[in-house]
Parts: C-alpha cells; sequence; structure tokens
C-alpha cells in the first residue's frame, strides 16, 4: 500500500475556506479578509490542491458546498478554534485572578459546563465563581458590580445575542397533566423570565391554569413534570432528557421566542472577562453548529 505524504495545513488557507462558506462567496469573504478577490481565489485553489480534492461546485450563480467540503469545514472550524486558542495561551498575559459570572437556572447544565472546562483548560490560575439566579436579578447584580459579565433569557435581543430558541411546554411523556382543566402549571420563581410568557399565552388563550409549583431552583420543577403533576415551559434546547416538549395545539397556547443573552459592564471590562466572554462567544457557536 502506498503511503501518503504527510502535509502539513496552512491555517489561512482555512481561514480563507471558512469565510468563503460563511459569506457566500470570493468577493464577500475578500471584504471580510481585507484581500482581493484573486488572493482568496488562490488561497482556496491552493487548498483544493493540497488535499487533491474539490471543495466547492462552481456555478454563475452560486458556490455550493462537495461532500468533501462539507466534512472539511467542521475539522477547519475546529483546527481555527485551536489555533486561536494556542496563541492566547502563549502569548497573551499569564492571567490570574477570579471572574463572577452570572447564568439562569435553566441554562447553566445545558451550555456552560463544556465552556468553563475550555476555559479551565485555557487559563487554570483563574477562578470562576458562578452565580446561578433569574435574569432581572443578574442584571441588577451586574449593574451594582456583584458580578463581572452575565447571561441571560430574554424575551428579546439586549446586550449581546448568543442564540434564539423556542419557549416549549415540556411534561412528562405520554403524561395527561396537560389535557387536564384547569391546566397545572409549575413555574420558576416570581422573577423568572419564562413566568410571565407562560402567564400571558395561558390568559391569551383563555385557559384556566393552577400554579402546582413556583420555586427558583429546576429540581422541584422536573420532579413534578416527572410525576405528571404539571406541565412547564423551558427553552427547546433544554429540555431534560427524562422529559418531552408537547405540541402546541388545542390543550396549549404557544409560548414566543427567547434569546440567550450576553451582558457585560456598562463600562470596559478586565481582559480576563474579556477573555471569559470569547470563550462563551466560541463555546455558544460551536454548540449550535453541533445542534444543526
Amino acid at each position: 500500500m502506498k503511503e501518503v505524504p504527510r502535509r502539513d495545513i496552512d491555517i489561512a488557507l482555512l481561514r480563507a475556506f471558512i469565510a468563503v462558506i460563511e459569506t457566500g462567496g470570493m468577493t464577500s469573504a475578500a471584504k471580510s479578509l481585507n484581500l482581493t478577490q484573486a488572493a482568496v481565489s488562490q488561497q482556496i485553489k491552493r487548498l483544493e490542491e493540497l488535499f487533491g480534492k474539490q471543495l466547492f461546485n462552481r456555478d454563475l450563480k452560486q458556490l455550493r458546498l462537495t461532500a468533501v467540503g462539507e466534512r472539511l469545514g467542521g475539522y477547519a472550524r475546529r483546527m481555527m478554534s485551536l489555533n486561536e486558542e494556542t496563541w492566547n495561551a502563549i502569548v497573551a498575559p499569564d492571567f490570574e485572578g477570579e471572574i463572577a459570572l452570572g447564568c439562569p437556572h435553566d441554562i447553566i447544565g445545558v451550555f456552560m459546563p463544556t465552556i468553563l472546562r475550555s476555559f479551565s483548560r485555557a487559563w487554570p490560575k483563574i477562578r470562576i465563581t458562578l452565580h446561578s439566579d433569574s435574569t432581572p436579578i443578574l442584571l441588577e447584580k451586574l449593574s451594582n458590580g456583584e458580578i463581572d459579565l452575565t447571561l441571560t433569557t430574554e424575551q428579546g435581543i439586549f446586550g449581546e445575542m448568543l442564540l434564539a430558541d423556542s419557549l416549549v411546554w415540556v411534561g412528562m411523556p405520554g403524561g395527561a397533566a396537560h389535557r387536564n382543566s384547569p391546566i397545572p402549571v409549575a413555574l420558576g420563581s416570581e422573577t423568572c423570565a419564562f413566568r410571565a410568557a407562560a402567564v400571558e399565552a395561558l390568559s391569551q388563550a383563555g385557559r384556566d391554569w393552577n400554579l402546582m409549583c413556583q420555586v427558583g431552583s429546576l429540581e422541584p420543577v422536573i420532579a413534578s413534570l416527572e410525576a405528571d403533576l404539571a406541565v412547564a415551559p423551558f427553552l427547546a434546547m433544554t429540555v431534560p432528557s427524562q422529559l418531552e416538549s408537547i405540541s402546541s395545539g388545542s390543550h396549549l397556547p404557544k409560548l414566543p421566542t427567547f434569546y440567550i443573552n450576553l451582558h457585560q459592564p456598562e463600562f470596559s471590562s478586565s481582559a480576563i472577562v474579556e477573555e471569559l466572554a470569547r470563550h462563551i462567544r466560541t463555546g455558544f457557536s460551536e454548540q449550535l453548529k453541533n445542534a444543526a
């Protein structure tokens, strides 16, 4: 069997490749990279020659990825992310200190472990203190200087939007709680962002409901759903594996879209806070791509 010669991949070529994918063409990619269109076209040609594979199907209207190009896209993004992380780890200051990070109860377990693990590996001398609470309280803490940055769940784009997700009704698989009248509902505390949206939707639909559980943590809410005693609103991406979303219909009204936003202080943040914010952006972007 003939041995394939070992080749090194130029990160600049991968950067041009991803720019073409994300912008939809050579011209727009050239603008985003501050290069000429000819330079970007040459980089794509060099990348195709390196692999001996065609990465794009070219026609008069648009560029479309080949199957090989689609496969390379995932690897290219990971290599660029690792390249940036490596550069920051070696060249950036040797950060030390503590960051107070706010995060709502309902998203912390789904989104944050991977992000915090990556950040901890890159900056082992920085200690992160997590503050988990409802969005209004976290924003108040940020304003008072009690935390350095915070994630929020809001019915609108404020701060920096990380992702949009549908709010859905959730219950026990095969359960009957959502068919009851009045509808038994488990909600968070009075400051929970989902509470007002759920109550408004039920009111506008003219549905009677009973409050079965009102707490500031997820465990009692999930327990009441597992027992088929109630239904509750969750972001679609955060539905616990032992539960299921309930299709909106005659029994339950449709719920609105919510946004996970990133908020930083009104005035400038420290370098280590900016670095954590970068990791959070990258982490959400990667999780969205994996979920697509």
